[in-house]
């Protein structure tokens, strides 16, 4: 095995005189199977094609881009594992400290909007050399979109980066076919067959079965439009049941053919069979290597795609709601080729995907038929098709667990709570709690409001109390003192401040202040960034209450963290503008208290009572640990 080249040395000493593709990443070259550039450099590479990674150019000058000449059939442009505006800036628009994807995590190593600027770069040098853009950035902006970041709606990336072709999803398919193409010699502009690929053109003529979704210059005035257009793309994001959609533009049309069906499991296993160093390049360590490594170095995906559908996940729109998921025997290969990796010290960070416990497509009727576009399978309540069975994921962690070097094995990716909690048989949850949480397992309930639930796509705040007893009922019965930490989210759509309010008196109930708040990011690609920039639900036209302002955001976030000094004003404000002084005073049951009180003064309920005499000094509050602990 060996790291693809990233010098033109290394590609002379293989003998190359010209590569077949470059591969330009925004990312560092990290030759890890969580790593999509690394997969598709590898697909490629396993079909006999030549390919070399350029990793983070300097996008100041074009010196970098041309460092391999012309490649044979074209440059492949990623902007990286991640969108490079959610890499470089928070939800509140400032700027990252670190970049866990460069090298020591230095920040500036790829610009903003990195696909729209290297293509650019290229096109001074190259002018008709076909350029191919994917990844994450490309996939989720590949026909118009509200852009957070400049608060507008934007074209199509494929249009902004002057790029021939753009392939969306996962890739693998699509890389292959188009790579054949390109080398039977059929021209980059005559490739409008490939599923899973964006291609713009002047003539429409060549497009089957479409649906015309509204102009491009009638979504930009018009926020109705808007939600049309966003409705239809979401609805066609299976590869069974999607349709050709076609947007036109003043000078260019633009068509997305139907996405690319999934890879199945022989695929799968294939694929991460294929020769990963599973590290970042040794060119990296004198900076101290690739932070993203750490997390997934020692972990294992075991899955693809989610039928959990969140409205604030891009998932759907970039996997696909099927299921597929890897074999046994491919996962626990790759767990005894890890343990003899000289850093491995016997744990398994995670056996998951974009949802652990998923294993399978939610239903019989999907690989034939697709995912319904009308219901949800988990929302708002379990859909009676929906098959929920464990077994073979329980199958698989005893398998891993009895490898001989391995420890101890951690599910961390995330375990879908409501489709565990549906399952009548305890196996599972039983041996979750006994063999696979470090002390804390970490959940998504995202709320406690019904009316925020809704809007997340989230199931009722019941499912999620039922789980919690269950948990702590077969903790308790194994004698195991865990505990669940709850991933909460603020400011999305639908919240107002009586919500945060509702959410802030949940956390007080449960003795539970989370460390980190996180806000909505509205990201291209979700239902819930249409209802952000809309203020309405593409699905029923209904008016949704959106908080956009920097204030109230903040409002909301201290109330999630309510105990800490510097949240107090914010915390104060809210609760009066909620009319909410019942929450201020010394009661249990209140979450801050006053400041400024006179001797002859106490409070009840929030509000001053006069006594006559002086409010005893109230008892220091033992320190609450940061757990989910309730008792029941």
């Amino acid at each position: 095995m060996a790291f693809l080249p990233v010098t033109k040395t290394e590609m002379l000493e293989r003998g190359w005189e010209q590569p077949d593709f470059v591969y330009i990443c925004g990312d560092a070259y990290v030759d890890h199977p969580s790593f999509g550039a690394a997969i598709i450099c590898r697909v490629l590479e396993s079909h006999g094609y030549k390919v070399c990674f350029l990793a983070q150019p300097d996008w100041r000058s074009t010196e970098d881009f041309t460092r391999f000449g012309e490649p044979r059939l074209g440059f492949l442009v990623s902007a990286g594992n991640i969108d490079s505006m959610v890499n470089h800036y928070t939800v509140a628009k400032k700027k990252r400290k670190k970049d866990y994807y460069t090298p020591g995590g230095e920040m500036g190593k790829r610009p903003d909007r990195a696909t729209i600027v290297y293509c650019n770069k290229l096109r001074e040098v190259y002018k008709k050399t076909p350029i191919i853009i994917g990844g994450v950035e490309a996939s989720l902006r590949r026909l118009s979109h509200y852009d957070y970041w400049d608060n507008k709606v934007r074209r199509s990336i494929l249009l902004d980066s002057g790029a021939d072709l753009l392939l969306y999803g996962m890739g693998e398919h699509q890389i292959i076919e188009m790579a054949e193409a390109l080398d039977s010699g059929i021209p980059v502009n005559e490739l409008t067959f490939l599923r899973g690929s964006v291609y713009k053109t002047k003539d429409i003529s060549r497009a089957v079965d479409y649906i015309l979704l509204p102009k491009y210059k009638e979504i930009v005035k018009d926020k109705d439009k808007y939600n049309e257009s966003f409705l239809i793309q979401y609805q066609n994001t299976d590869a069974v049941l999607g349709k050709t959609l076609i947007e036109e533009y003043d000078e260019w049309t633009v068509v997305q053919n139907p996405p690319s069906p999934p890879l199945r499991t022989a695929e799968l296993d294939k694929v991460y069979a294929l020769n990963f160093e599973r590290n970042y390049h040794p060119m990296y360590i004198e900076q101290g290597g690739v932070p993203a490594i750490e997390e997934v170095k020692f972990s294992l995906v075991s899955n693809r795609g989610c039928f959990g559908n969140c409205n604030f996940c891009a998932l759907a729109f970039h996997q696909g709601r099927v299921v597929t998921a890897r074999s046994h025997h491919s996962l626990v290969s790759e767990a005894e080729k890890i343990t003899w990796d000289p850093d491995f010290k016997g744990y398994i960070h995670d056996v998951g995907g974009p949802t652990a416990n998923f294993r399978g497509p939610a239903c019989k009727k999907q690989l034939e038929q697709g995912a319904c576009r009308d219901r949800q399978c988990l929302w708002p309540t379990k859909c009676p098709n929906l098959e929920v069975d464990h077994k073979d994921y329980v199958q698989l962690l005893r398998k891993i667990r009895e490898i001989p070097r391995i420890k101890k094995v951690f599910i961390r990716s995330g375990i879908r709570y409501d489709y565990l909690i549906y399952d009548k048989d305890e196996t599972f949850f039983n041996e979750l709690c006994k063999y696979h949480v470090s002390g804390q397992l970490k959940v998504a309930p995202e709320h406690v409001s019904e009316k925020v639930l809704m809007k997340m796509g989230k199931p009722a705040g019941d499912v999620y109390e039922r789980f919690v007893k269950k948990y702590y009922e077969i903790n308790k019965r194994l004698g195991m003192e865990q505990y669940l930490v709850p991933y909460l989210m603020s400011s999305h759509p639908g919240s107002d401040l009586d919500a945060a309010i509702e959410l802030a008196e949940y956390l007080r109930d449960i003795h539970h202040m989370p460390e980190q708040v996180q806000d909505f990011y509205p990201t291209p690609g979700t239902l819930s960034t249409a209802m952000y920039y809309t203020e309405k639900d593409p699905r029923t036209g209904e008016a949704v209450y959106v908080p956009k302002s920097p204030h109230e955001k903040a409002m909301q976030r201290a109330l999630m963290q309510y105990r800490l000094p510097q949240n107090y004003e914010l915390v104060m404000e809210a609760l009066k503008k909620a009319h909410r002084e019942d929450l201020i005073g010394f009661e249990k049951h209140c979450l801050i208290r006053p400041r400024k009180m006179k001797r002859d003064t106490a409070y009840k309920g929030g509000k001053p009572v006069k006594n006559g005499g002086e409010q005893k000094k109230p008892a220091k509050k033992k320190t609450i640990r940061n757990v989910h602990k309730k008792k029941r």
